[in-house]
């Protein structure tokens, strides 16, 4: 009670950023990090925090990101076009506008802040099952060549299916 301080969570999450993106910059693509990142610049893509328990994204009131978000802890006073993924902690500071569904752990928003999408609360990690997929090889799905005559067979039951062509 007296004489010790508990540690501030708070304070220890946002302590440092090694990663600035400046107002004058501009980010096409997206970003994978870690430790703490400061967003003043506009980034369009997903950002998001590498395996990193203590992964902090803070958009300031200059900062403008079209994508998804996902890192455990997140502080938002810029706009946000996009979803945002917090596994452990989300502050939505005044001039917070987010465009797009939040899933948190622990949420605070103050006075001000707007939040045009649904607050889904959700105790457990944010994983890969809940974050937007990634780009990858497209998935073969038939490896069997169609000849012409099967094809038009097939349109031809898809319209007598669909009630459209001649039985």
């Amino acid at each position: 009670m007296w004489g010790k301080k508990k540690p501030n969570a708070k304070a220890t999450a946002t302590a440092r950023f090694d990663t600035l993106i400046s107002n004058k910059t501009k980010i096409t693509g997206d970003i994978y990090f870690s430790g703490g990142l400061h967003i003043d610049g506009h980034v369009t893509g997903t950002i998001k925090a590498e395996d990193d328990a203590d992964g902090v994204v803070r958009i300031s009131n200059r900062g403008v990101v079209e994508g998804d978000v996902v890192a455990p802890h997140v502080i938002v006073n810029g706009r946000v076009n996009g979803d945002v993924y917090s596994s452990k902690h989300i502050e939505l500071a005044e001039k917070a506008s987010i465009k797009g569904n939040v899933y948190y752990n622990l949420i605070e928003m103050a006075m001000g802040a707007a939040v045009n999408g649904n607050l889904v609360h959700n105790d457990k990690a944010v994983n890969e099952a809940a974050t937007p997929a990634k780009a990858g090889k497209p998935e073969l799905v038939s490896a069997k060549p169609l000849d012409k005559e099967s094809s038009e067979e097939q349109a031809e039951s898809l319209k007598v299916a669909e009630g459209k062509g001649s039985a």
